[in-house]
């Protein structure tokens, strides 16, 4: 019902900053509450951020509160993942995700559907 496509992703410094973008097609972005996930090699994936479906309502993991800004363009069927102060230990494939029911959750098995995810690393 819904395709995602991340983009974004690159190397960059300790401190520094990127913006991830996820791209939606199908049905309008408005129907699904939106999270952000990551995956290190050797790990689980992990929350990092997620979003109401006006965008009124944010959640963000305590590793990336306060360095992270999670936003959604209904209009543009777009949302981003801003962030910043970056540190290695955010170093993994980030996974932008959709969940059809109304009620948020921070457990990667109750989004229906995923992207192919961008990677981002992080080196000092």
């Amino acid at each position: 019902q819904v395709q995602l496509v991340e983009s974004g992703g690159g190397l960059v410094q300790a401190g520094g900053s990127l913006r991830l973008s996820c791209a939606a097609s199908g049905r309008t972005l408005f129907n699904y509450r939106m999270g952000w996930f990551r995956q290190a090699p050797g790990k689980e994936r992990e929350f990092v951020a997620r979003i109401s479906r006006s965008g009124s309502s944010t959640y963000y993991a305590d590793s990336v509160k306060g360095r992270f800004t999670i936003s959604r363009d209904n209009a543009k069927n777009t949302v981003y993942l801003q962030m910043n102060s970056l540190k290695p230990e955010d170093t993994a494939v980030y996974y932008c995700a959709a969940r059809s029911l109304l009620t948020g959750s921070n457990v990667a098995g109750d989004y229906d559907y995923w992207g192919q995810g961008t990677q981002v690393t992080v080196s000092t």
